[in-house]
């Protein structure tokens, strides 16, 4: 199974003009260099390395501003920049994307940052999590190549979003999860009435069950969104840092602090950096990237610290259970980001996650999930260690709601007051004189 030729340009089928060609030109191997077509793989037949997609930088360089500007207010306004898409009767696709960049003015005086302090906020996304973007470009690049049914291993957002795309299309999807999984996230993965299997275990153990599920002919023609089809899943975390310099006036900013589960995220967004100035679509700047973990699953934290090139994985324990990644995918790339533009690591407790949350929703008016209060913590200890310029700009990455994760809020917040439904009682508790 193999996409469409990359440069070809096709006839938009919904509006009867030309679509933008695919600048894909084929995959290639992050360690060895090898190259392939447009196929669904993960892993290199030379090395076993990963896979990622490759661009003819030619097509990526005639890409305007005045082209993305005048897209529609989702991720496919990027789509000449993207891998698939170009069709939009091709998508399989929430239209996610285009999502709040707030600006943290409160948040940034209590911490003393001076340079402009921002979040984006990735919870205004359909399904309440910046994983709609990589699955829209998953769900495409598998309808592409053929497949009918879409599956994924998750540690719950990308369980949501799964099913939430296969219920908008009419196709079945498998979605996996930790069974001891946010009952959030259960619940509205559950929802869409596709199937969902509880895995007793960690989520490496449910990778690794769907890892061998799809080498059965049971599932032969279904496309595991975050394995045979990863190359494509994971460039769709560009459109976060697309956004992110469009939102900012076309310009990269100078601090971002972005959670890291599997490292992915913070790979790609880098790369988006990257490809903007290569483009010529931004002015090329240099920025640094740091990235945030949990305490209880830190093993590119660790590596980080002690100087290595490799991630030893990890147990994973704690909160922020859409971190817990133990053996992450692309953590030595993670690495290699964060060190290339001066970047730094940081990990952070339960007690400090939670925190986190609660100043970011008290400032701000965002409510993160505790990922994004991993986030706002290790911003705070960034500042406090040094490590991160507080004359700088600086973007936050918010990467999902906080309405999914309530259980470590609910033993910390609650009504202020309790009264009768009297001006006595009220008088009593001290809300009037």
């Amino acid at each position: 199974m193999t996409l469409t030729a990359p440069g070809s340009v096709q006839a938009d089928s919904t509006a009867g003009g030309p679509v933008p060609p695919c600048p894909a030109r084929g995959l290639i191997c992050r360690n060895c260099g090898a190259t392939f077509g447009l196929i669904a793989e993960h892993a290199c037949a030379e090395c076993f390395g990963p896979l990622e997609v490759d661009y003819d930088p030619e097509l990526m360089k005639a890409v305007t501003r005045e082209q993305i500007e005048a897209g529609p207010q989702n991720i496919w306004r990027y789509v000449a920049l993207l891998p698939v898409g170009q069709d939009p009767a091709s998508r399989v696709s929430l239209d996610p994307g285009m999502t709040p960049l707030v600006r943290a003015d409160r948040l940034a005086e209590e911490l003393g940052i001076t340079g402009g302090l921002w979040v984006k906020d990735d919870s205004a996304n359909p399904t309440h999590s910046f994983k709609d973007r990589v699955v829209s470009l998953a769900a495409t690049a598998a309808k592409g190549l053929g497949y009918t049914k879409i599956a994924a291993a998750s540690t719950g957002n990308l369980a949501n979003s799964v099913a939430a795309h296969a219920a908008r299309v009419g196709i079945p999807s498998f979605v996996f999860v930790p069974s001891d999984l946010e009952p959030g996230k259960i619940v509205q993965s559950a929802v869409y009435g596709q199937t969902l299997v509880a895995v007793n275990g960690s989520y490496d153990d449910v990778n690794r069950l769907t890892s061998e599920l799809a080498e059965t002919d049971e599932f032969e023609d279904t496309a595991f969104v975050n394995q045979n089809v990863r190359p494509y899943y994971a460039e769709g975390s560009k459109t976060m840092g697309y956004e992110l310099a469009e939102q900012l006036g076309w310009r990269i900013p100078a601090q971002v602090v972005i959670p890291m589960a599997s490292g992915s995220l913070l790979t790609k967004v880098d790369k988006a950096f990257r490809e903007l100035a290569a483009a010529g679509i931004v002015e090329a700047t240099e920025w640094t990237i740091f990235g945030a973990q949990s305490a209880g699953c830190d093993p590119i934290a660790t590596a980080f610290d002690n100087g290595w090139d490799v991630v030893k994985p990890v147990k994973p324990t704690g909160i922020a259970k859409s971190l817990n990644i133990g053996n992450p995918a692309d953590g030595p790339y993670a690495l290699d980001a964060i060190r290339r533009t001066g970047g730094a690591v940081g990990r952070v407790g339960d007690d400090a996650i939670v925190q986190g949350i609660r100043d970011l929703a008290r400032t701000t008016g965002v409510f993160a999930e505790t990922a994004g209060g991993v986030t706002i913590a290790v911003l705070r200890q960034l500042v406090e260690n040094g490590r991160l310029d507080p004359a700088k700009e600086t973007v936050v990455l918010n990467t999902g709601e906080g309405l999914k994760t309530l259980d470590p809020l609910e033993p910390v917040v609650g009504p202020t007051h309790h009264v009768e439904p009297s001006l006595k009682s009220a008088r009593a508790a001290g809300l009037i004189g």
